[in-house]
């Protein structure tokens, strides 16, 4: 929950803010360390402060690195000759007034070898500073690709990393251009199916309240308008998290729902019928009359009206492969008894 009130308040950070903070100093001096993935996650939360971060990173570097002294090799041999020749040369002259202030002498000389000791010392932290410091890493703005399917429109896409992601109509996702060294990222409104490359980098899908964690795996999403969010295990193993703290891990074969009131609840599922969808076969299964009419819609692009004697309480069951919408009714009208009408891109349920 920490990290969660971090990015609740960077939302909020200006220029100056960012130059003062100590955990983003730290990641602009070494972007490899712990705090790597928080930085990779949170700028690609916050888009619109991409160019704020790299206004503030090039500041912060510019301070530490941009205006280092420059140690040439001519330089570097008169220093070190000075710090040889800094005991002082002992002339046969002065023999005797050195005999006679010899304990004056003997502090001046330790004093010397202190100076001398300190300039080794500064000489040599100019030379790691100049020629081992690390080379600086500007952090790259995330660039985001979306594909949304229009209803009665289905598609395939394939990530960057192998991964594939099955898109069902009326379903948008956006995902990283390029996915960072330790993160992979998509965003989901609607529904799709996911195969999930095995790799070490995490693959998040966030569905705005609440997000999936997974490595390797095979999954169905469905992230209603309306809040209600239902995430379906083929294979492997993921962890739900929402934004409260609260997560729950899959086992295969499990199917966690969410309601719009944020209640969750796990059970079975019938993987042909959850996932059907993708290898173009319509199922409906004791269906009610606001199911079959939303999967009509969204299935073939159209617009359902039903005539206001007609009934709620269906529970109608059939399966179509790939057929037409003219077939689909056919079926609807022989099983309930009700008639239709298609207009273009409108059908209207007629009671007989």
């Amino acid at each position: 929950m920490d990290k969660e009130k971090n990015i609740l308040k960077y939302k909020d950070y200006k220029l100056e803010d960012f130059l003062g903070d100590e955990y983003f100093i730290s990641w602009v001096k070494n972007p490899k360390g712990n705090n790597n993935h928080f930085w990779d996650k949170w700028i690609a939360e916050n888009g619109d402060k991409s160019d704020m971060v790299i206004q503030a990173a090039s500041i912060i570097r510019s301070m530490s690195y941009e205006h280092k002294p420059s140690l040439s090799d001519k330089a570097y041999l008169e220093i070190f000759e000075n710090v040889l020749k800094s005991e002082p040369r002992i002339d046969h002259k002065e023999k005797n007034k050195r005999q006679n202030n010899r304990s004056i002498w003997r502090s001046l000389f330790g004093l010397q070898k202190v100076a001398a000791a300190i300039l080794l010392i500064f000489c040599a932290w100019v030379i790691i500073d100049i020629y081992w410091v690390e080379e600086e890493q500007v952090p790259v703005p995330i660039k985001w690709e979306v594909r949304e399917n229009p209803p009665g429109i289905k598609s395939t896409i394939k990530m960057g990393d192998g991964s594939v992601v099955n898109l069902n109509a009326n379903s948008k996702l956006s995902f990283m251009e390029k996915f960072s060294d330790s993160l992979r990222m998509v965003k989901l409104e609607g529904e799709a199916f996911f195969d999930v490359e095995k790799e070490d980098r995490p693959f998040i899908v966030d569905l705005g309240e609440s997000q999936i964690e997974v490595m390797g795996t095979t999954f169905n999403v469905k992230n209603t308008h309306v809040g209600n969010v239902s995430v379906a295990l083929v294979s492997g193993k993921v962890k739900v998290k929402d934004e409260s703290g609260n997560q729950v891990i899959l086992h295969p074969s499990e199917m966690l729902e969410i309601n719009e009131k944020g209640k969750l609840t796990i059970a079975t599922f019938d993987v042909r019928e959850i996932t059907a969808w993708k290898d173009k076969l319509l199922i409906f299964k004791n269906s009610n009359k606001s199911e079959v009419i939303q999967k009509i819609s969204d299935w073939y692009g159209v617009v359902v009206d039903a005539d206001e004697g007609i009934k709620d309480n269906w529970a109608y069951s059939g399966e179509y492969h790939n057929e037409s919408l003219e077939n689909v009714l056919e079926g609807i009208k022989r099983t309930l008894n009700i008639g239709y009408k298609i207009s273009g891109k409108k059908v209207q349920l007629i009671k007989n």
